[in-house]
């Protein structure tokens, strides 16, 4: 199972094209809402979420956390104590981290980038604490995944994919929602 977490302000590609694609995959995926059931993003859009932060339990089925960037969304899940837990859990557990866009920030502010390769939204790179920043759209380290911006959340979702299932399936579910090109 993985959660991804949405505060208000979140960036909603960022969130929502990992959720479906990871769907598409066969990945549980829980939706988390950080202060509430409805969440509303950046761009006025509200998601009603499966479940709220209160209401989790990190357990052996947890695989990994997605954090979804945007502004104030960023801010906003950092500020969450039971974010940071999440994060903590996962970094001490080798379950997969993942965040995009300024969220990368999150996991830079806990020291949890040194000496790892990552990428974040252009301007968030001093909050990589440590981090050798690339210049790729999406980066895997171990089990942390990083990812730009909302231009490269179907490469941040495929990425984790083949992270959490197999390289096949990434290529399989690419395959199936860029049939139109």
């Amino acid at each position: 199972m993985v959660y991804v977490f949405l505060a208000d302000g979140f960036e909603e590609v960022e969130a929502l094209t990992p959720v479906d694609y990871l769907r598409r995959a066969g990945v549980e995926v829980v939706t988390v809402g950080v202060g509430g059931l409805q969440i509303k993003g950046a761009h006025g859009i509200t998601v009603v979420c499966d479940t709220q932060q209160d209401s989790i339990t990190a357990d052996a089925s947890l695989e990994g956390i997605v954090l979804p960037g945007g502004m104030p969304g960023t801010i906003n899940l950092e500020n969450s104590s039971v974010v940071q837990e999440f994060i903590t859990y996962c970094a001490d557990n080798g379950k997969m981290l993942a965040a995009i866009c300024a969220a990368p920030s999150v996991l830079g502010h806990r020291n949890l980038l040194e000496g790892r390769k990552a990428v974040c939204f252009p301007g968030f790179e001093k909050d990589l604490y440590g981090a050798h920043v690339e210049s790729a759209y999406s980066v895997t380290d171990g089990n942390f995944i990083t990812a730009k911006g909302a231009g490269s959340a179907s490469e941040f979702a495929f990425d984790i994919i083949a992270y959490l299932v197999s390289e096949d399936k990434a290529q399989e579910i690419k395959n199936t929602v860029q049939t139109c090109y």
